[in-house]
């Protein structure tokens, strides 16, 4: 059972996705502006936030923003725009996933779960650390240097970086990848795959050259 906050000026947004967390068992507080949701999070400890982009007062990327000054709960964006540069900007802030409206709330209810039970799986048995020339990334403690500097990720870019890295020189298809770190296939979307990939490449910078574009197939982290 998740505490969820949802945060959306449309009432009847609130009220439909209120009727699905309830039937599932979860419990909700509502939010009906950006102002309002920053302050609950400063109040209360939520589970997952569902989010819209466009609210009055405060809009959905400036409270994404000051929320992640808090708090790193799971952050699901909604926005009636499905432009890639709205995606990037979601996914830069932080949230870890970006769905479009009109949405399907039973959709959005799995989409919860998966982002739930990821959240719930990522400790390491072990400290593992990659290195290659300048670049160290210490998988347990979810680091990343590059020549020493410490690099600033999203939380979904760790686990894709991670991801890449516990396989590299393996050719990863699009699907494998969306379904192993996304938590889901049938909902995943190779728009986000793309996305978080050029995010990836740009906070690596000299060394983006490592994931390697196989076209028609997927991804590869190649250090060979």
């Amino acid at each position: 059972m998740y505490h969820i906050l949802i945060a959306d000026d449309e009432q009847n947004i609130r009220n439909l996705i209120k009727k699905y967390a309830l039937f599932e068992g979860h419990t909700v507080a509502e939010a009906a502006d950006g102002m309002e949701a920053v302050l609950l999070c400063r109040e209360q400890k939520f589970d997952i936030i569902v989010m819209d982009v466009m609210m009055p007062e405060l809009d959905g990327f400036s409270a994404c923003k000051e929320i992640r000054k808090i708090s790193d709960t799971p952050i699901i964006m909604l926005s009636a725009r499905g432009e890639e540069y709205d995606r990037i900007h979601g996914f830069e802030l932080g949230i870890d996933d970006y769905v479009v409206k009109p949405f399907s709330p039973k959709e959005l209810m799995m989409r919860m779960d998966a982002i739930m039970k990821r959240s719930g799986g990522k400790q390491e048995p072990e400290h593992t650390v990659f290195s290659y020339q300048g670049l160290l990334v210490d998988l347990t403690a979810r680091i990343v240097r590059i020549h020493g500097e410490k690099i600033s990720l999203s939380p979904k870019e760790y686990d894709l970086l991670f991801y890449l890295i516990s396989n590299r020189n393996i050719a990863l298809g699009r699907e494998r990848l969306i379904t192993d770190v996304w938590g889901y296939d049938f909902y995943g979307d190779d728009r986000t795959l793309d996305t978080h990939i050029k995010l990836l490449r740009k906070s690596l910078g000299e060394y983006s050259h490592l994931i390697v574009t196989l076209r028609g197939v997927g991804y590869r982290f190649e250090t060979e």
